[in-house]
This record gives C-alpha cells, sequence and structure tokens, in this order.
C-alpha cells in the first residue's frame, strides 16, 4: 500500500510538472529506469536523489515532506497510521485505494456508515468529534463528502452492513434523523449499492469486534481498513484478511436482503412520526 501510494504521487507531480519518466530523468542525468523504479513503488533510490525529482517537480512542502518519509517503507506490509502522527490528511491511502478498487464492502455497528451518511448528520458527527479540533472540522467535513462521490461514481460494487442501533441512535436533531433515513432509502436504489442491516432481535453477532471496511481490486489481494480512536489501520497479510472475510461472510448470512432492509427503515420513520404526532398532541393538551 505504502508503495502504491508513493508511486501514484510520483505520477501525479509528474503529469502536473509536464514531464515524462524520460524527460526527467534526461534533466536530472538518470537512466530512465531510475524514475520507472520510482513510480511503481520500488526501492533503491537514496534520499537525496528523491529529493532532487521532488525538488525539480516543484512539490510542496507537506506532499514533500509526506513522500519522504513514505520512501524507506514502501515494501512494508500493513500500515498502522496513529492519529497524532502528524499526517495532515487521514483519510488520504483510504480514498487513493477506493480509486482503484472494484469493489468496497463496509460494516458499520453503532453509526450509520460513512459512504451513506447523509450532510448533516456527518455535520453533526465531526463537531461531536473530540480527534478533531474546530479549524480541522470544515476539511473532514468536506473530505467526507467528496469520499462519497468519487466512491460512488458507478464504477464499483459497494455493499454496506450496519447493525440495526445505527439506525436508532440519536444523532442531531429528529430533522437529522429523519432526513438521514430517507436519505438511506433514495441511496438503496442505486443499482450499485447493496444496503443490509443486522436487526437487534439477532443479538450477538461476528461483526461485535468493530466496524471495518474491506476493499477488492482487480489485480492486487484485498485491503481491510479499520479505524480506532487512537489510530487507522490498513491490513494487508492473507490471515488477517481472511478473519474479516469470514465476518462479512456471517454477517451476510444473518443480516436481512435488501427489500427487507427498505421496510425496517420504513418503520422506524413511521415510528417516529407517530412519536413527534404524540408529542404535538400532549403539548396541545
Amino acid at each position: 500500500m505504502r508503495g502504491r501510494e508513493f508511486g501514484d504521487a510520483i505520477r501525479a507531480l509528474l503529469r502536473a510538472a509536464g514531464l515524462t519518466n524520460r524527460a526527467a530523468a534526461d534533466l536530472l542525468g538518470w537512466q530512465e529506469a531510475k524514475v520507472s523504479e520510482l513510480v511503481n513503488g520500488k526501492e533503491g533510490t537514496t534520499d537525496v536523489d528523491l529529493a532532487k525529482l521532488l525538488g525539480l517537480l516543484r512539490t510542496p512542502p507537506d506532499e514533500f515532506d509526506h513522500l519522504m518519509a513514505l520512501h524507506h517503507d514502501t515494501n512494508i506490509r500493513d500500515w498502522l497510521q496513529p492519529t497524532k502522527s502528524g499526517i495532515t490528511d487521514r483519510a488520504r491511502t483510504l480514498r487513493e485505494h477506493e480509486k482503484i478498487a472494484t469493489g468496497v464492502t463496509g460494516w458499520s455497528m453503532n453509526v450509520v456508515h460513512g459512504l451513506v451518511q447523509a450532510p448533516d448528520y456527518i455535520t453533526y458527527l465531526v463537531n461531536a468529534s473530540t480527534r478533531v479540533t474546530p479549524d480541522e472540522r470544515p476539511s473532514v467535513i468536506r473530505n467526507r463528502i467528496a469520499r462519497q462521490q468519487s466512491v460512488f461514481d458507478g464504477y464499483r460494487t459497494v455493499t454496506i452492513f450496519m447493525h440495526e442501533q445505527a439506525l436508532r441512535l440519536p444523532v442531531g436533531s429528529r430533522d437529522v434523523m429523519a432526513d438521514q433515513l430517507h436519505h438511506l432509502l433514495r441511496m438503496s436504489v442505486r443499482p450499485y449499492l447493496t444496503l443490509r442491516v443486522v436487526p437487534t432481535v439477532v443479538g450477538p453477532h461476528a461483526g461485535l469486534a468493530g466496524s471495518f471496511d474491506m476493499l477488492t481490486f482487480k489485480k492486487i489481494p484485498p485491503i481491510v481498513y479499520v479505524e480506532s480512536e487512537g489510530a487507522t489501520v490498513f491490513l494487508e497479510d492473507q490471515l488477517s484478511v481472511e478473519l474479516y472475510e469470514d465476518v462479512l461472510k456471517s454477517l451476510g448470512r444473518t443480516a436481512l436482503d435488501e427489500g427487507q432492509t427498505r421496510k425496517l427503515i420504513t418503520d422506524i420513520i413511521g415510528e417516529e412520526c407517530r412519536d413527534d404526532q404524540v408529542a404535538e398532541e400532549q403539548l396541545q393538551r
């Protein structure tokens, strides 16, 4: 994952500079193969040579620091990204890999999954987070909405499993929750999106360890993304990924189908409307 992110960033810088691998190599007095190895995320280039290339490509300071930090670890599997690591865009790695994924499968136990959150719901969650400073909140909200737009472009299948409690947990006002539930119904008719809910009556289930996303690709093995309070983790090793594949298979056997899920969401909306009506009648008495 580190190697792919590193190589993709170098390609983007070359495009922005209007240079081919050969043109950049000629300007630096290198063999073209040396630039090609960097673009492919391979080791072997010194920090000094990488700094020369990044300088030639007029790399912004934050991106320069990011790529220099990645350079030594491009062949290490799995990736722990601590929340306080200094990474300015903590969602970057996830977004970059979702762009090339052919499938995204998510499981969310406590709140509506991030890919299908309505804008007001996102705003309330971000504002309530202790991990996000007030200055960071606007960019985090923009990044989450941009992630949705990128994933839901019709080029990949998306399956979202959620627990029923995620639909019933009050987030923001009753209007925010009503908008969120209607948003789920609108999203559920998209042909490349599958929404399925694990009902509360099931009791204990395979997803109790927590929420995660699995990304599948055409030419590379699947990866798993797990987010916690202190870090985000990307898992690539086969044994770890297989454990999460087993969880998804179990959730698939446990969850309501798409039609039953839509009915449950509709029923919850109806319950909320009846509660509002009862409350209004009590106020009028």
